[in-house]
């Protein structure tokens, strides 16, 4: 048997807002696994970049120049 919980008014929150109907974890599987990470930009960064799409891209490129020094180094330290 499921307990009832009291209903608690919250003044902040307007009559007009019903969610008596509403069901608890509809879409609860869809997100099941999934790492919603989130990452501040700071200003100046977000003037810049405008969408997580764009960041991305930015990244992949630092990353492959990171990946690509990386290389150098190991073989110049295997020759020296």
């Amino acid at each position: 048997m499921k307990k009832q919980t009291e209903r608690v008014k919250d003044s902040e929150m307007s009559a007009e807002y019903d969610f008596s109907a509403g069901a608890r974890g509809k879409y609860a599987n869809r997100f099941a696994g999934v790492h919603n990470d989130v990452v501040v930009l700071e200003p100046d960064v977000a003037e810049i970049f405008h969408d997580s799409k764009s960041v991305n891209e930015a990244l992949r490129v630092i990353a492959k120049l990171v990946e690509k020094q990386a290389v150098k180094n190991k073989s110049r330290q295997a020759v020296g």
